[in-house]
């Protein structure tokens, strides 16, 4: 990787910039459902949203939150490959820490795996095909989600570069603490299925 300097400083702005529009929030607001924020879990993510009981709105948030990571990482890709690790990072960071809601975001999913699919679709997609394997097995989304980012890593040294890999390091283990809640569900045995209530993969 090039010497760091401003090009990475600005990826990583833009990236961060990027992120942090929260389109669960947005969106919920727009079609008249108040703050989502109020809402059930308190997430912005597409999940969240999913119990407005506008699945057209969790879609649409579920897309969009992983397009704006995408969209970082191909926006860097046009200046340089180095730079879409920078970009894509500060894009889940965003996300997962926006500045306009006090730092308190979604969990990060949709957007990993969208600068994930950017950064290397076959990495992206190896991912989402763990989370729909899980979450056939399981029936847990947000077991699905765990399982699907701690193995992008070993994905990404498989069919990436070591920096992508890093990439989806740094990714799993920010979504791992973001859904630390989940997991002590998940243990007690009190985490809802899929189909009990409604679920998305986490945004």
């Amino acid at each position: 990787m090039n010497e760091f300097g401003l090009p990475h400083v600005a990826a990583a702005a833009l990236g961060y910039l990027l992120g942090s529009i929260p389109f669960g929030l947005v969106l919920t607001k727009l079609a008249g459902l108040g703050d989502i924020r109020n809402i059930g879990s308190g997430n912005i993510g597409a999940t969240n949203v999913l119990r407005t009981g506008r699945k057209d709105l969790a879609l649409a948030t579920l897309l969009l939150d992983g397009g704006k990571g995408a969209i970082a990482v191909l926006i860097a890709r046009l200046v340089s490959e180095d730079l879409t690790v920078m970009a894509g990072g500060a894009a889940i960071l965003g996300h997962l820490f926006p500045v306009w809601l006090k730092f308190k975001g979604g969990k990060g999913v949709a957007t990993t795996l969208g600068t994930l699919i950017a950064a290397n679709w076959m990495v992206g997609i190896g991912a989402c095909l763990v989370w729909l394997a899980a979450a056939v097995l399981f029936r847990y989304s947000s077991l699905s989600a765990l399982a699907a980012v701690a193995a992008a890593p070993f994905i990404a040294l498989w069919l990436g570069t070591v920096p992508q890999a890093w990439l989806a390091a740094f990714a799993a283990v920010l979504v791992w603490i973001r859904h630390h809640e989940n997991i002590r569900r998940l243990l007690k045995g009190e985490e809802p299925k899929i189909g009990k209530k409604k679920e998305a993969p986490q945004g």
